[in-house]
């Protein structure tokens, strides 16, 4: 079946599904923060909207200076890109016909880009403990010019520590690989331990980070990239000119000021992710030990979840699909965390399905 390949617009995955749509439903697939984007972006709209009658910044000068001063970089070791997508799309570019592989289950879009680009793409998988056995991982990098590795991992939610981060790159390092690690939901992390010092220790190592999760902000668009300053030209060479517009410069800004909001949000996701937890762990679903604002969770009583796929997806409950994830394909069912609201909604009908299939436990 031709499921969609990305989370949110819920009317694709209904189609795709052969599920009529009900009239009020809960969209899980998007890992987007549950609070919304920040007050201030509200309040300080008016003035983003003068900068459509304006060419933006082809180099976005303000706000990668102000991203490089926060991170104790140059400004030259600081890329903005039209949402973490172009970015991982124009390093796909970079690295055209080069082996690559990817840390899986993982972001398909990482594949996806580097196959249009004719790379030779090859996994390696996490083990089922959501760990990574470095030393098996070394033999196998013999001869790859890449890495991709999604940290904090999506679609698992677990986090892995920058002791094994740096056991990776020093190994990347030796072999020559660039370590390319997606930090998209870094800031939801509460005990997130920075990579950036190692950036000019480790010329090889590519940092990407997303602001459109933290600040839900998928409508603007904006990402950035942390590297070597000659990987960061060897990108801006290929970027269309004007690839971020003024608003999303702007809102970029006015969103690294927001540190309240921030640590409201950890504090937020972190409670409703153990009464999530607890509630699943009563009724007997397994889940991962996720670290950020969305998790994986399956029935244990079947392999593949389809049947629960197509019961919650009824019931108005839109889930994000794993079968486009090598190495979990279907199953397991990725959720966001919601407001407080949702989730009770998303109980109650967890409690429904686990009262209907209760004898196959």
């Amino acid at each position: 079946m031709n499921w969609p390949t990305h989370g949110s617009n819920p009317h694709y995955l209904y189609k795709a599904a052969g599920i009529r749509q009900p009239e009020q439903i809960y969209d899980f697939s998007a890992n987007i923060n549950p609070l919304g984007p920040p007050k201030s972006l509200w309040k300080n709209w008016g003035d983003f909207f003068q900068e459509i009658v304006y060419y933006p910044d082809p180099k976005a000068t303000s706000l990668r200076k102000k991203l490089a001063e926060r991170e104790g970089l140059h400004k030259d070791q600081v890329f903005i890109g039209n949402g973490g997508a172009e970015i991982i799309s124009l390093i796909g570019k970079w690295l055209t016909g080069k082996r690559v592989m990817i840390i899986e289950p993982s972001f398909s879009e990482y594949e996806q880009a580097c196959r249009v680009n004719e790379c030779s793409i090859s996994y390696f998988f996490i083990d089922h403990n959501g760990k990574i056995d470095v030393p098996h991982l070394s033999e196998e990098l013999t001869d790859q010019d890449a890495l991709f590795l999604c940290n904090p991992n999506n679609p698992t939610g677990i986090y892995f520590e920058k002791q094994v981060i740096e056991q990776i790159l020093t190994t990347c390092s030796e072999k020559k690989c660039y370590l390319i690690v997606d930090e998209a939901f870094y800031d939801f992390v509460d005990a997130y331990q920075p990579l950036v010092p190692l950036l000019n220790q480790f010329p090889n190592l590519i940092l990407i980070r997303s602001m459109t999760k933290m600040y839900a902000i998928p409508g603007v668009r904006l990402g950035y990239m942390m590297a070597d300053a000659e990987i960061v030209q060897a990108l801006q060479n290929q970027q269309s000119h004007w690839s971020v517009n003024g608003i999303a410069l702007k809102a970029g800004e006015r969103c690294l000021d927001e540190k309240h909001y921030v640590e409201q949000t950890r504090l937020f996701v972190r409670k409703e992710r153990e009464r999530l937890f607890r509630t699943f762990r009563k009724h007997r679903f397994d889940f991962l030990p996720s670290a950020v604002n969305f998790y994986l969770l399956r029935d244990s009583s079947m392999e593949d979840q389809s049947i629960f796929f197509h019961f919650l997806l009824k019931e108005g409950i839109v889930p994000r699909h794993t079968y486009n994830f090598p190495g979990i394909e279907g199953k397991w069912l990725r959720f966001a965390i919601r407001s407080e609201k949702e989730n009770d909604i998303l109980l109650e009908v967890m409690e429904k399905w686990r009262a209907i299939h209760q004898s196959s436990l």
